[in-house]
């Protein structure tokens, strides 16, 4: 209808006759209809609906109650009471719009979980939620399909991308996780390695594997290459003053091999510090020897 057209801004119109574009018909004849007629017309079928819907255009939540002839909506406006469960799953359908957001130490978390379910340290006869059960799928994928379970009951009070932005995943993942599984994840697949000199360096869970940074003196001793669920950490050997010097998955391969290159090195930079010819004997340590006087 050309904009034009007497009926234009019609709020209701009967339309006659049509082009007959399925998507964009142009109405050739019509006529105005009143909301009084359509409530005469069709007072049995007029009816309230509460509407608490995701928009993705708006891309938040949408609460309304709306009066309604079918789809047609007569009488419209904001649902201020609305249910925080209904809420909360309009939401959800908002969170498969926006996608998972991991990252920080959520992503730590839910890799930390994948990795002791490839190594196959996560399954067990059991059924209920113990350590002998079956972990959770915390992939990107498995997280989705079962969002209903372990997110919903933590979107109270998020109905925006803005909140969804601000939204702090971690403690709905440990939600999911009962108390025998979390112990079971941090023996198996632990948030950081504890040194001889008993510091906690973090363990970095990312697509190339468990790895950590630390100074090389600090596991002067050490015989075993350490591991997380198995699988070898990646391990970047710093220099006192922290800069990378090695990086090896090999850590007795690298006291016997290329060591006494390192240390040669070493012993020329950083005089003042202990490089043993034998670091497997030695006592680990930060310290630098003391001046003399």
């Amino acid at each position: 209808m050309p904009l034009g057209d007497d009926l234009a801004n019609a709020p209701f119109i009967v339309a006659i006759d049509l082009d007959g574009d399925p998507r964009e018909a142009r109405i050739r004849l019509a006529a105005q209809i009143g909301q009084a007629d359509i409530r005469a017309l069709f007072d049995d079928q007029i009816g309230w609906q509460d509407v608490c819907e995701w928009s993705r255009r708006d891309r938040r939540v949408i609460a309304r109650q709306q009066e309604r002839f079918g789809t047609l909506i007569l009488t419209d406006h904001l649902w201020k009471d609305a249910p925080p469960e209904a809420i909360a799953r309009a939401m959800l359908d908002g969170v498969r719009d926006l996608g998972l957001r991991l990252d920080g130490a959520a992503r730590r978390l839910a890799a930390r979980v994948e990795l002791v379910r490839a190594a196959g340290k996560g399954t067990g006869k059991g059924t209920g939620k113990g350590a002998n059960a079956d972990l959770p799928d915390f992939s990107d994928l498995g997280l989705m399909e079962t969002a209903g379970d372990w997110l919903l009951p933590m979107l109270t009070g998020v109905r925006s991308a803005q909140d969804w932005k601000r939204f702090d995943l971690l403690p709905a993942l440990r939600g999911a996780l009962s108390w025998e599984q979390t112990q079971h994840i941090d023996r198996l697949a632990p948030p950081a390695f504890v040194t001889p000199l008993g510091h906690k360096v973090a363990i970095e869970y990312g697509e190339g594997g468990p790895e950590i940074a630390l100074r090389l003196q600090e596991l002067f001793g050490v015989t075993q290459h350490p591991h997380s669920a198995g699988v070898p950490l990646k391990v970047t050997l710093l220099s006192p003053a922290r800069r990378p010097v090695q990086v090896t998955r090999d850590l007795p391969g690298f006291w016997a091999g290329s060591y006494a290159d390192v240390r040669k090195d070493m012993r020329a930079q950083y005089p003042r510090h202990p490089w043993p010819e034998d670091p497997t004997k030695a006592d680990p340590t930060l310290r630098a020897k003391r001046r003399k006087p």
